[in-house]
């Protein structure tokens, strides 16, 4: 079983850019396909960008052009860069993981382990 634990939320004004970071407890962190999720109260988690244990990426179209998703496996630590942000992306971020994401990869029930999440205001 994986732990992980997401840093780096905080309030930024619209155009201002986030780097949030989630540190994974195992070793065996590599074996592991590795999300961004956010949600937003009463809503279902959104599948914001994916990397698998190959290094493959996915992004939702809502953020392509502005999250870049990656991972260094030797610290062990998953990354979201987010650039250019905007009101709309208020919200609780997760980071979460699976042994195999696949093409449903942006469900979040495709997904066994979450952090805890960390909180991104644009305001």
């Amino acid at each position: 079983q994986v732990q992980l634990v997401e840093s780096g939320g905080g309030s930024v004004k619209p155009g201002g850019s986030l780097r949030l970071s989630c540190v994974a407890s195992e070793s065996t962190y590599g074996d592991y396909c590795m999300g961004w999720f956010r949600q937003a109260p009463g809503k279902e988690p959104e599948g914001l960008a994916v990397i698998d244990m190959d290094g493959k990426i996915n992004y939702a179209d809502s953020v392509k052009d502005r999250f870049t998703i990656s991972r260094d496996n030797d610290k062990p630590t998953l990354y979201l860069q987010m650039e250019n942000l905007k009101s709309e992306d208020s919200d609780m971020y997760y980071c979460a993981a699976t042994y195999a994401c696949g093409s449903s990869w942006s469900n979040s029930r495709v997904f066994t382990y979450w952090g805890l999440g960390t909180q991104v205001t644009v305001s």
